[in-house]
């Protein structure tokens, strides 16, 4: 028996599944059996992209109960209902419903695989991370699936995943992980625009020469409940007749759909409802739920004038506290319309001012303006556009303006959203362009998905297949003499399968030593060839995570070996990077993406008297240093300044090659009690912040193997100083596990010194450990919150109270110099805390103010904010003091940190070369 072909389109807002059976080119759609009511199960063509956690007795059993019964397998999550009776519980009890898992799976700013969502919920409320709820939406799929063909089970099917062609290489990886999850483990990946516009070809393929006589360019855009996805579709007219179709454009990741539509109406009523106070996280989730449904039905062609917006109470009140607010159809109109898709010229440019509808953690663009996002993308692909359009392009300097165009996504089922699209594109071309109807926007996906693997099939005769390869181009950043380049190793439309190796670049790695590159890439339209050399840092080039891989310790006996790279766009859709020796039969090393934390900063160039720097280490810490004297030491870093320049000014470039010095000569450092002194003092300066670099994560995992020898010279205090003083500065890079084991013994050091118990050398590094503390943003929110309070003691001590503002700042900070951002403590215990702080005289303690700037900080994400009125009292208070201009901008806008607040926080600057984002 054949292989059923499946297309799953797995949404910000709705999964949907289609197929075509063995042999038959019908392409239909999975009803999903959900839950639609308490116990009721319906099966429906879209499931909700929702999973909502229920309370502990809220539900009775049989209402969990699906027709299947393995319906929890691939689902590692709590128990939940998934799908359109997840949607309406969520809008009934505020804070249990995981929403835009997609959109989380895209954000690099969190860890994608830890328990975070429903992001901002209480802390009874089970979580799950976004990887595991996409997981879910997929094992529930899988089930159903299963339920309904026994004989033929969804894993041994041939399978097409959809995904925004904006996605990153680290976004993708995640979905496959997902789909690993949920028992899916073999399938390819499609982008979501070039499967719409499959769907439509599919549909008309009959008569496709005739539909797209006359189109040369067409654009698919793509608007869902979490993106924008934009793409251009070169159309020439191939053997006999049949057009022939390449995609020449794709957009960048955009975070701008429905839910930025739904948040807007959101914001409308929460100021309508007429509360004093902004409604907590999970209670404008809530509301947001309700205007999604309010804004569907009012946008509908035959939508009523108006409805009305109804937020339950809570608890006992739920009826007797509802507020309602009416929203009619014009001001829906109007903000959805005009704020999402303002009429523009061709020379718009997206608007870079912090505007951005911030909320639940998610990164949205700071400009809302579709039209504004679709200009810069055609000015970015005006060349291509150009060639593609011939003779029907513009004169020179004017856009060159897709003749076609597809419009794909839920939004678009609004008719006064499409309108407007066609009418700017109309401005723009000087006359309309041909709008190729889609009957089902909802649902085209996941059907075009089908149709992109059926086309591919040999001798289907089923419609043309939409060329074009590799989206983006990608390049390997290299550091030569000093300057910093970027090589081609896989050009732009390079098509799948095909592996692209790079002969004249040659790498020397060592064996037993892990090895990362760090890569760009750009989906501008230049014509890179493989090889070719360019400057990385130009601005529409995006940093990826870096590849990396650990070779054996040996190879043939031979501590290092010479390879060269290869890149291939995989079948699944997904870039491939091997390390290749040479030879014949040459080994190969599989180079994987480095998922965890930020997109990847650059390495800056080598720095220049690196080779003399370590040669003076070498005097003092090697193995033919001078055995014991102290004197050695002391002017290691009197010496290391004069050769490379003050301190302060030595980059990442210079400090982590130091640092791998002095670690390889670890074990020398016990020679006398300076000699440990130092070392401690240079290793963790060289190593701060304990993240940011290549390999940073390799080296912490090294140093922290000191950890448990502790020090040699425990009756020096200034040696204690110099341990704890090591591990705050590395603590960014310390794993939380590690974190919680230098909690731990700073817990059963910190009351003693506090009370004046401690031995007298621990006694004198009280101070430091007390900093140390304040740092390890990675343990679990419950031990910081004993951390803080603890602190929030010592501000009765009129001796403590400087250190302990700064240490509650660091501990209550809305939003964290490296932790993931569901590690923030809770805005009501940072109120509590913030109280303290308000009651201490700022005038004589300014550390009070920084902190109380730290813990009021304006983040945009309600469940870190605090409540305005407090912001507004701790701005009044900082205005009184004179405080530092940024202390109060940051508590009314929402900014990046600046190099003065990074100093005060980490306390002391970051490396030259090496920012956090």
């Amino acid at each position: 028996m054949g292989r059923y072909t499946v297309g799953i389109d797995l949404g910000t807002s709705n999964t949907v599944v289609a197929y075509a059976a063995p042999g038959d080119a019908r392409i239909e759609l999975l009803a999903i059996e959900q839950f639609v009511g308490r116990g009721e199960v319906a099966a429906r063509p879209l499931l909700p992209s929702l999973r909502y956690h229920p309370a502990p007795g809220e539900l009775d059993t049989p209402s969990l109960s699906l027709p299947w019964q393995a319906a929890s397998d691939g689902d590692e999550g709590p128990p939940a209902i998934i799908g359109s009776y997840a949607r309406d519980l969520g809008a009934q009890v505020p804070g249990r419903l995981v929403a835009s898992a997609k959109s989380w799976l895209s954000h690099a700013g969190v860890d994608r695989s830890a328990p975070i969502l429903p992001w901002g919920a209480a802390d009874d409320v089970p979580r799950v991370s976004p990887v595991v709820a996409s997981a879910g939406y997929l094992a529930h799929v899988r089930a159903a699936w299963d339920a309904r063909f026994p004989d033929a089970p969804l894993a041994a099917q041939d399978i097409v995943l959809t995904v925004p062609a904006s996605f990153d290489e680290g976004a993708r990886a995640f979905t496959v992980e997902a789909a690993r999850l949920a028992g899916l483990p073999q399938l390819r990946l499609v982008e979501e625009p070039q499967a719409a516009f499959h769907d439509w070809l599919f549909r008309h393929r009959e008569q496709l020469a005739s539909e797209l006589d006359g189109s040369r360019l067409v654009l698919v855009c793509d608007v869902g409940g979490g993106t924008t996805d934009l793409t251009l579709v070169q159309v020439e007219v191939g053997e006999g007749g049949v057009p022939r179709l390449t995609r020449i454009g794709v957009g960048d990741h955009l975070m701008l759909g429905g839910d930025n539509m739904d948040l807007a109406l959101a914001h409308l009523a929460e100021r309508r409802l007429g509360s004093t106070e902004r409604l907590s996280a999970a209670r404008f989730a809530q509301l947001v739920q309700r205007c999604r449904t309010v804004k569907e039905q009012l946008l509908a062609a035959d939508g009523p004038e108006q409805l009305s917006v109804t937020l339950l109470g809570e608890g006992s009140r739920l009826i007797g506290a509802a507020r309602s607010v009416v929203l009619t159809r014009a001001e829906v109109e109007a903000l959805v319309v005009d704020g999402f898709l303002p009429v523009g010229g061709t020379d718009d440019k997206p608007q870079r001012r912090r505007a951005a509808i911030v909320e639940f953690g998610l990164p949205y663009p700071a400009d809302p303006a579709i039209t504004r996002h679709l200009a810069a993308f055609l000015q970015r692909h005006a060349s291509a556009a150009r060639a593609a359009l011939g003779p029907d392009a513009p004169p020179a300097g004017g856009l060159p303006v897709p003749d076609t165009v597809l419009l794909n996504g839920g939004v678009f089922r609004a008719d006064a959203l499409s309108r407007r699209l066609v009418d700017v594109l109309t401005a723009w071309r000087g006359r309309a362009p041909r709008v190729l109807h889609n009957d089902a926007p909802d649902v085209a996906v996941a059907r075009g998905a089908v149709a992109f693997a059926l086309v591919r099939e040999v001798h289907t005769g089923l419609g043309p297949a939409i060329g074009g390869g590799s989206a983006r181009s990608y390049f390997l950043v290299l550091e030569e003499d000093g300057r910093r380049s970027a090589i081609c190793v896989l050009p732009r439309g390079t098509e799948s399968g095909r592996e692209v190796v790079l002969p004249e670049r040659r790498f020397a790695l060592q064996l037993g030593r892990p090895v990362r590159f760090h890569l760009v890439s750009t989906s501008g339209d230049s014509p890179w060839q493989a090889g070719d050399l360019v400057d990385p840092d130009q601005a529409d080039f995006i940093h990826l995570p870096p590849v990396a891989a650990l070779l054996p310790a040996s190879h043939g006996g031979r501590s290092s070996v010479v390879v060269s790279l290869s890149a291939t766009m995989t079948e699944v859709g997904t870039l491939e990077m091997n390390c290749v020796g040479t030879g014949e039969n040459p080994p190969r090393w599989k180079l994987d993406f480095a998922l965890r934390g930020e997109a990847a900063e650059v390495p800056p160039p080598a720095a220049p008297g690196l080779a003399e720097a370590i040669a003076l280490i070498d005097t003092v810490f090697g193995s033919q240093g001078k055995d014991a004297d102290p004197r050695g030491g002391r002017q290691l870093r009197t010496r290391l300044e004069r050769l490379l320049g003050p301190r302060d000014e030595w980059d990442t470039a210079l400090l982590r090659p130091l640092f791998d010095a002095l670690l390889e000569r670890a074990r020398r450092r016990r020679r006398s009690a300076e000699h440990e002194r130092v070392w401690l003092n240079l290793a963790g300066y060289c190593l701060r912040p304990g993240l940011g670099a290549a390999l940073d994560e390799w080296r912490i995992e090294r140093l922290w193997a000191l950890f448990g020898e502790g020090i040699q010279y425990a009756n020096e205090g200034r040696n204690w100083s110099a341990w704890w003083t090591l591990w705050r500065r590395v603590a960014g890079g310390l794993p939380e596990a590690a974190q919680l084991q230098v909690l731990e013994v700073l817990a059963g050091h910190l009351e003693p010194a506090a009370e004046g118990r401690a031995r007298a050398p621990l006694q004198a590094s009280y101070d430091d450990m007390l900093r140390l503390a304040a740092v390890l943003e990675g343990v679990p929110v419950m031990h910081r919150i004993e951390v803080g309070k603890w602190l929030v003691e010592r501000l009765q001590r009129p001796a403590e109270r400087a250190l302990a503002c700064w240490a509650l700042g660091r501990v209550g900070a809305r939003a964290s110099l490296y932790g993931s951002a569901h590690q923030v403590v809770p805005a009501e215990i940072g109120a509590e805390w913030l109280a303290a702080v308000l009651a201490l005289d700022w005038k004589v303690l300014p550390a009070a103010g920084f902190a109380a700037a730290q813990i009021a900080r304006l983040t945009g994400d309600r469940s870190r904010d605090l409540p305005d009125a407090l912001r507004e009292e701790v701005i009044r208070r900082l205005t009184a003091i004179r405080a530092p201009q940024g202390w109060i901008t940051m508590l009314r806008e929402v900014v990046r940190l600046d190099e003065a607040e990074s100093r005060l926080s980490f306390g002391e600057a970051l490396p030259a070369g090496l920012r956090l984002i």
